[in-house]
């Protein structure tokens, strides 16, 4: 059985971190299924890679730094921080220079060494004020 919390640190570290996008071709299964679904992309792999895709365009130097990682059968659990500086178009926002920090849950169940399944929770409302779209109250 392969090693479930390696695969899962690779992901962060080749797919997101390095924006490898041909490792995420090969380690997400045609019949992945998002359950955090982003507004306006389809809960598939297809709108994985198109989420992917938009973040590195928007973050270049994006980074998923892991604090810590579970594992139980075939699904991993895993608390990181993303951060990136925003240098790219993203959601309809002009790049603004603001680093972000944002803290992230991830649900992760994998089949033969892929990913069929990704559920997680992350503070888009602290992303957004990172950004300067939505004013921090206080």
């Amino acid at each position: 059985m392969a090693d479930l919390k390696a695969l899962t640190r690779r992901i962060y570290d080749e797919v997101f971190t390095k924006g490898d996008l041909a490792l995420a071709d090969e380690l997400v299964a045609d019949d992945f299924v998002e359950r955090e679904e982003f507004p306006g992309l389809s809960a598939d792999k297809a709108g994985f890679v198109a989420w992917l895709t938009m973040m590195r365009n928007a973050f270049p130097d994006l980074s998923m730094d892991v604090a810590v990682m579970a594992s139980d059968g075939d699904e991993v659990w895993a608390q990181a921080v993303m951060r990136g500086t925003h240098q790219g178009e993203f959601m309809g926002i002009p790049a603004s220079g603001r680093s972000l920090e944002v803290p992230v849950m991830d649900r992760i169940r994998f089949r033969d060494g892929t990913v069929v399944e990704h559920w997680g929770i992350s503070d888009s409302l602290g992303m957004m004020q990172q950004l300067g779209v939505v004013p921090e109250q206080p």
